[in-house]
């Protein structure tokens, strides 16, 4: 199951409490989409202490992450 996140304009913790919704609902893919720094860093250690492994992709202001279940 793909499951995709915008967070984009939102301040943290929303983004990582999204994303842990998501994860809740045991997704094993997931696109989340950030366009800040700090999101990017707390959702990326979020989701890697959760066993996702996450590829980061940067085009404009936006930090699009990848995450699989390893």
């Amino acid at each position: 199951m793909l499951n995709s996140i915008d967070a984009r304009g939102l301040s943290c913790p929303q983004p990582v409490l999204l994303t842990k919704k998501a994860i809740d609902q045991q997704l094993t893919d997931l696109t989340i989409l950030v366009d800040n720094e700090t999101a990017k860093g707390n959702v990326l250690r979020f989701l890697q202490n959760a066993g996702y492994t996450v590829d980061i992709d940067m085009s404009e202001d936006t930090y699009q992450l990848q995450a699989k279940k390893s």
